[in-house]
């Protein structure tokens, strides 16, 4: 396989066209779609996007779940040079506006109807005065372009026009942005090229051993670096089948496997934690599982001995990676134990240069704990607009500083056992306490409000609330439940929540969260 890292994304598709022509690249609800028709889609969309007036450097965002037409409305914007803004699919209509606002998004390609959402509907009454158009891929609402009337607008629009502009894209032209929020609670939008994403992947597809001859079920979401660009990505720089999943669910992850002869399945420890304990686990056919790859949280080693011997993978592999570092960081390697799997993340992926250091960023010796900066190609353009966040995070000799703490063997095996900034990990999802703590307090009745994480057996963690109520409110744990679950993604959603007379603070003022932790353990 001749290497891709020299490509942009729509040149990755053109190649993998000429390569696995009539391969299978998509296959979804019974439909199958061809790297080479793949590739006559991707001009399709590209020139829909020209007829519509996007040009380089535009922010197009995606508000949907794992559908093929995502993979299509990223292709075909990122081939005229735009830029992808990927929406989490449990955000609410002012968080996902937030983000539309933040990133100055021309248009919105979304779905209405998604499990019982109209996700157009949610942002009614949100000032977006740069958003132009709205765009459904699946369902219809109103004031929004059908995707029929949206491609059929590109017919005027000839291939050598199309193929001028994809020409354009360069490999050091931005690629995406994807929306992390940090110790404030702002999300930020993180900068990543082309090149530096397809050099990243197809180094985590070798790695990894992704084949041209299998079939990847994508669960992780496509808003996520996980399943973007280590899902349908990695798949098309390897010739692989990509089988998009929408909606998590155990059951009919098991006879998907089966019926559809699946090979790669990588995801969250709860995802093969949710299988496992199924108790129709026997009813499935799961021995075509080739590969797994996992991490985002603590792994028990007895769940990499089950994953081989009872689902039937050759290879389980853990890494570690932020969006910030285009998802990867570090990776075990096939043929690790089973121990060195699941009690690291591996060590460095090729020229990447990974460090624990000190608060005087002096690297600590091999064993001690450290904060884990990041020095490499895979490391992030910067925050989209934002460079006083960007120089926090980036030293001026070029380390990314991941706010997470480890300890790196003498073999390079790095172990996270901490985070700096206090975030939490929900089945594979980040989360940060200071945006929750930030919607919490616009709450009638609530003085003060500390988010901490809580182990939880089949999430890893999830948040809990500990709150002080202004004098004389009435406080209904109830009620706030369900005022938090129509305010935030759900993931986000408080499984716990305590009310103190005072929160234990530290001589600056400064919650002590780490008490807060003893106290609900106790």
């Amino acid at each position: 396989m001749s290497s891709v890292a020299d490509l942009t994304i729509p040149g990755l598709v053109q190649q993998a066209a000429q390569q696995h022509a009539e391969h299978t690249a998509i296959e979804e609800e019974g439909q199958t779609v061809s790297y080479a028709q793949l590739e006559e889609i991707r001009q399709q969309w590209a020139a829909a996007y020209i007829a519509a007036g996007l040009e380089a450097g535009d922010r197009v965002a995606i508000w949907a779940p794992n559908v093929r037409e995502w993979i299509y409305a990223a292709i075909g914007a990122q081939s005229v040079g735009a830029v992808i803004v990927t929406i989490n699919t449990r955000m609410k209509g002012s968080e996902a506006a937030y983000v539309l606002r933040n990133s100055g998004a021309k248009m919105l390609l979304t779905v209405s109807g998604f499990l019982g959402l109209d996700y157009p509907a949610m942002l009614a009454g949100e000032e977006l005065p740069e958003l132009e158009k709205t765009i459904t891929l699946r369902g219809e609402s109103e004031a929004c372009i059908s995707v029929e009337a949206f491609i059929e607008g590109g017919a005027s629009v000839a291939n050598n026009e199309v193929q001028k502009c994809t020409d354009a894209v360069k490999p050091d032209d931005i690629s995406d942005l994807i929306f992390t929020s940090g110790t404030t609670g702002n999300p930020k939008g993180v900068k990543t090229t082309h090149g530096q994403n397809l050099r990243v992947f197809e180094a985590w597809s070798q790695l990894v051993g992704l084949r041209s001859d299998d079939r990847y079920l994508v669960v992780n979401p496509f808003f996520h670096s996980f399943g973007y660009k280590a899902g349908w990505l990695a798949a098309l720089i390897c010739g692989s089948t990509v089988l998009p999943m929408a909606v998590f669910d155990a059951e009919e992850i098991m006879r998907r496997i089966g019926d559809e002869r699946i090979s790669v399945l990588p995801g969250p420890p709860t995802l093969y934690q949710s299988i496992l304990a199924s108790p129709n686990i026997g009813n499935y056919d799961l021995s075509c599982l080739r590969l797994a790859v996992t991490g985002a949280a603590a792994i028990p080693v007895s769940l990499i001995h089950r994953m081989r011997d009872e689902l039937h993978f050759e290879t389980v592999l853990t890494a570690y990676g932020l969006t910030e570092s285009c998802g990867v960081v570090t990776m075990c390697r096939d043929g690790d134990d089973p121990e060195l799997i699941a009690n690291t993340s591996g060590r460095a992926i090729p020229d990447v240069e990974v460090r624990c250091v000190n608060a005087e960023n002096e690297e600590v010796p091999r064993g001690e704990p450290g904060e884990i900066v990041v020095r490499g190609y895979n490391v992030m353009q910067g925050y989209f607009e934002n460079p006083q966040a960007t120089e926090e995070t980036m030293d001026n000799e070029g380390w990314l500083h991941t706010g997470d703490v480890g300890v790196m063997d003498e073999n390079g095996y790095l172990k996270i056992t901490d985070r700096i900034k206090d975030m939490i990990i929900v089945g594979g999802f980040n989360v940060y306490p200071a945006e929750i703590e930030n919607t919490i307090t616009t709450y009638e009745g609530v003085a003060q409000v500390a988010v901490i994480g809580i182990p939880d057996e089949r999430m890893g963690e999830v948040a809990a609330a500990c709150i002080v109520t202004a004098s004389g409110a009435n406080f209904d744990k109830e009620v706030f439940a369900k005022w938090c679950k129509e305010n935030m993604a759900n993931y986000k959603v408080p499984r716990r929540i305590e009310v103190f007379d005072e929160l234990p603070m530290n001589a600056t003022g400064k919650v002590q969260k780490f008490l807060l932790r003893d106290q609900l353990a106790g």
